[in-house]
């Protein structure tokens, strides 16, 4: 990204921002997250195709608040994420810079959320080839061997909770899966727990999930955790012609009534 450290650099030293949250070159070919609090440190920024980490995951943290108002290197699953975090009052209005990457691959500055939603919005916003492909796949499969994957896929899992970590919009202080006075979820890795585990996780995102894909990428399983809640965000854009992430004061399509709404799904 041109002129993202000379940008960085400025923030810093006009005082807008006290941190810039960016990537920085890290281990094996990897980028890793970076907390630039001076023109130095912001030689280490970088932005390439490497960088696909939703660092939004770090702005409502108690520590990175301390540091002061931040400007965050942002792709565009994170902006989404930082609007969606504004609907759910999580963030403020004016409490962050956001510099993204515009189509000329140019650092450009947005200063509020109103001009993050500009942005978003005047970009293509589409699912990769990829995951487009995996998730026709799975929709084609009759329902018992749709069954039969997903519980293959959750058997592998170790419950270490990366998914939870990574994912933006996991921001309870406490979370179900640690409480034991009543304990709905078990703790150790077994086939019952697992799928209560997914299941509770998918429909807590259903209607706010931003399809970063993050989940999976942290997942040591190789589990492809993301297919679920972005299975369930294409129904919700279909049936309700909603998609989560585009305005900083929108509604949840599942937590959203209406008197008009079908009720189609009642018997």
């Amino acid at each position: 990204m041109k002129n993202l450290i000379e940008i960085s650099k400025e923030l810093l030293q006009s005082e807008q921002v006290k941190v810039v949250i960016g990537y920085a070159k890290g281990s094996a070919n990897r980028v890793r997250p970076l907390f630039a609090r001076d023109a130095a440190e912001c030689e280490k920024l970088l932005f390439d195709a490497r960088c696909v980490q939703n660092l939004a995951v770090y702005l409502y943290k108690r520590e990175i608040a301390a540091m002061g108002k931040p400007a965050i290197v942002a792709n565009i699953p994170t902006l989404r994420a930082i609007l969606r975090l504004c609907a759910e009052k999580q963030l403020q209005e004016e409490s962050l810079i956001a510099i993204a990457c515009n189509n000329d691959n140019e650092a450009v500055v947005l200063k509020n959320m109103t001009e993050i939603e500009a942005f978003v919005q005047s970009q293509v916003i589409a699912l990769s080839d990829k995951d487009r492909e995996l998730l026709e796949k799975i929709k084609a499969m009759p329902q018992a061997e749709r069954w039969a994957f997903w519980q293959k896929e959750f058997n592998k899992c170790i419950k270490c909770y990366a998914c939870r970590q990574t994912c933006p919009l996991c921001y309870c202080t406490e979370c179900t899966v640690e409480k034991n006075k009543p304990q709905w979820i078990t703790v150790a890795s077994t086939k019952l727990g697992n799928l209560e585990w997914h299941t509770m996780r998918t429909m807590h995102l259903a209607g706010r999930c931003i399809s970063c894909g993050q989940c999976a990428e942290a997942c040591p399983m190789n589990i492809p955790l993301h297919l679920l809640p972005m299975m369930l965000a294409e129904e919700i854009r279909e049936i309700y012609g909603t998609m989560p992430g585009l305005h900083r004061d929108e509604n949840c399509a599942l937590s959203t009534y209406k008197p008009n709404d079908q009720e189609n799904f009642i018997h």
